[in-house]
């Protein structure tokens, strides 16, 4: 191995960390965000929250498998609710605030 790849190498074990601060916070291999009910299931500890709980991990880490993250996964059943509550085809504004002809003459 020669001088310079070894002080390449050294150069990329210092700067290793700034590769992963994109990586989302794990928590026992699942995505952090989604074991939200943890907290409630250390505060409320019944049988029906920690089934919460565990079908809540595992339903998002199988949409995880399937190529949908946390966020994404929250943003489709958002926009799933808004179709299902007021269809499919709805204007982004109302009436009195689309764009108007104005005459300066």
């Amino acid at each position: 191995m020669s001088q310079a790849q070894q002080v390449q190498e050294m150069q990329e074990q210092l700067n290793w960390h700034w590769r992963n601060t994109m990586r989302t916070v794990r928590f026992f291999n699942f995505d952090a965000r989604a074991a939200m009910p943890l907290p409630l299931l250390l505060v409320y500890a019944r049988l029906s929250t920690l089934l919460l709980t565990v079908v809540t991990l595992f339903f998002f880490r199988f949409l995880e498998q399937k190529g949908l993250t946390f966020p994404a996964a929250l943003r489709t059943f958002r926009g799933q609710i808004v179709a299902f509550f007021w269809g499919d085809d709805r204007p982004g504004w109302i009436g009195a605030h689309h764009r108007k002809f104005k005459d300066f003459g």
